[in-house]
């Protein structure tokens, strides 16, 4: 199930006998459910549009590790050549060892505040503009520390609100792509009146 991008959670039941009793021990296990939480329909779309503009996505995510790839292969970021870890894994990494692997990686999944944070630091290390997003109060170090941080408006805590540069409005990844398209015409088009405007007489 998890191969298949749904998150799943194992059921079991016991009946508790007495107040003191541990009713998390000797559990009867009754199966496995399976959610799904499809991406929006524009997101493939957006990521797409991104790796065109030559921006480098990378997915960091609470799932876990076989539920974020299936998703991040759908999505178009976890293509060939990428690869995909997990907090374990990362932990295991000094920041050298990240830093050297992080244009290899694009999918992070159950990753901690502080390796957030490294995962940005990393980028940065090779001299990129790095854009963070997020929405909860385990994102803000991260969302700071990025060259941009980008709060969610909707579903975004106030934590994460405060600690970033911007914030979007409707939570769309593909307003954010919009939003690159638009600054990179107005920076051409400054860039070229600039360039072709006579001195003032």
């Amino acid at each position: 199930m998890a191969g298949r991008a749904l998150r799943v959670l194992a059921l079991a039941y016991k009946e508790v006998q007495a107040k003191d009793e541990d009713p998390f021990s000797d559990l009867t296990f009754l199966g496995f459910a399976g959610m799904i939480d499809p991406p929006r329909p524009e997101a493939r779309e957006s990521v797409q549009r991104c790796q065109k503009a030559g921006i480098h996505t990378v997915m960091i995510t609470g799932d876990q590790k076989t539920t974020a790839e299936a998703i991040a292969q759908e999505l178009g970021i976890l293509g060939e050549g990428g690869e995909a870890i997990d907090g374990a894994a990362l932990d295991g990494m000094d920041d050298e060892a990240l830093r050297q692997r992080a244009e290899r990686i694009t999918v992070y999944a159950r990753v901690s505040p502080e390796q957030k944070l490294r995962i940005v630091r990393a980028w940065q290390d090779h001299g990129r503009v790095v854009a963070m997003t997020g929405d909860g109060v385990n994102d803000a170090p991260a969302l700071k520390a990025a060259d941009i941080g980008v709060a969610m408006g909707q579903m975004g805590t106030d934590v994460a609100r405060e600690a970033a540069n911007m914030v979007l409005a409707d939570d769309n990844f593909a307003s954010i792509v919009a939003a690159v398209e638009e600054g990179r015409v107005v920076f051409l088009t400054y860039a070229s009146s600039s360039t072709t405007s006579s001195p003032a007489t």
